[in-house]
């Protein structure tokens, strides 16, 4: 069975799919429009849901299929990747039907815990240190998903959100590592480059220690309360980040979907710091603007380019998206400032057109590579 070969098939979709669910019933529950009340409410579904339930799949979809190409090894497959899905879902949908407060943790918290194991069982052979990095955080993030649950068994939703935010910046730190390696290197591809941009290693660690200090000052809720030598934190990331920017910069992305997607959602993520600097300073009204500059822009944007060129590569197709799915890109790129700017002043517009960009983005991709990813390969390997 084609969607059981390897894991970013149906990763993918699920996260996909739950991305199109997801933020208009945000959206709608947020405007009094839904009766039904999740476990705990709709704030806390929406906070930890994007990133327990949308990111973590893709994180899951990504890595288990990376793992194959770092390590020679076949990649998790068949009912085993099939079980993993479902005990994903199963935390999906215990949240949203309102499950028992036991039973949620249990299931939700071992997911991310559960990953790091099959990481490990893959890295270990093989003496892999390198991405050694990845499976702390990955355990990191199921602490902090564990941290976000116990916020709510004890009505303390202050810890409860502290937890996310902690999550947040953990997976920004896997995006720093990441990027770091498949941006410059996709760059050079796309453009028939002899080679990539010369790599900064100072510049990587820096970035990633700096990111990680700030998912342990968000966990006690230390990041939450403006101070203003936390500013010159968030400038330092943001130039550091924008450092990298430049490095990997070539003018041709502009004529590459596939490319221009993965820098512009990188370059949100330089705009969310200096904006989370201002809010330190008493610059900025929300801390809400800078984050959700940094998951929808930086998260969600890389995430589509991502998937979207994951897809084709590991189906055995041309790196060469659908036409129609440059529009995509462009709408989730457009969800930003209709969020941050448009909904500081008028949510009811802003929050409505965001979330209808941001799922008709996730609909392109569905449509197009959906039948990709339940179809075997097109040159006939495994995978």
């Amino acid at each position: 069975m084609a969607l059981l070969q390897l894991g970013f098939r149906l990763f993918f979709l699920a996260g996909s799919a739950y991305a199109v669910i997801a933020a208009p019933l945000w959206v709608a529950a947020l405007f009094g429009l839904v009766d039904h009340q999740p476990y705990a409410d709709w704030l806390s579904w929406h906070r930890h849901e994007m990133m327990f339930g949308f990111v973590m799949a893709i994180v899951a979809g990504f890595l288990l299929t990376a793992v194959q190409n770092w390590t020679g090894r076949r990649g998790l497959s068949g009912w085993p990747l099939g079980g993993l899905v479902l005990f994903w879902l199963a935390a999906r949908l215990a949240w949203l039907f309102n499950a028992p407060a036991w039973l949620l943790p249990a299931v939700d918290v071992c997911f991310a815990l559960a990953l790091a194991g099959i990481m490990l069982r893959f890295l270990l052979p093989v003496r892999q240190s390198r991405n050694y990095p990845i499976v702390v955080v990955l355990v990191l993030l199921g602490l902090a998903n564990l941290v976000s649950h116990l916020g709510l068994l004890q009505n303390d939703y202050a810890l409860h959100r502290q937890g996310v935010l902690a999550a947040i910046w953990l997976v920004i730190a896997l995006v720093t590592l990441i990027a770091g390696r498949v941006i410059p290197f996709f760059t050079a591809n796309g453009l028939g480059s002899k080679q990539a941009a010369k790599p900064l290693p100072w510049l990587d660690n820096g970035l990633l220690l700096g990111t990680v200090f700030l998912a342990v000052l968000h966990l006690p809720g230390i990041g939450l309360v403006a101070t203003p030598w936390l500013s010159a934190v968030f400038v330092l990331l943001a130039a550091g980040h924008l450092t990298r920017l430049i490095n990997w910069y070539q003018p041709g992305i502009w004529q590459v979907p596939l490319l221009w997607s993965l820098h512009l959602a990188y370059a949100w993520l330089v705009l969310g710091m200096l904006t989370l600097a201002a809010w330190h300073l008493g610059w900025a009204n929300s801390f809400s603007q800078g984050l959700h500059l940094m998951t929808i822009g930086t998260m969600a944007g890389l995430i589509l380019a991502m998937i979207a060129r994951v897809s084709l590569g590991h189906t055995g197709r041309p790196l060469q998206p659908p036409a129609t799915m440059t529009w995509g890109f462009v709408l989730l790129n457009l969800a930003v400032p209709l969020r941050v700017g448009l909904g500081s002043f008028y949510p009811h517009y802003g929050f409505w057109l965001a979330s209808l960009c941001w799922s008709a983005a996730f609909v392109l991709f569905l449509y197009h590579y959906g039948p990709m990813l339940c179809r075997p390969r097109t040159d006939g390997k495994p995978g």
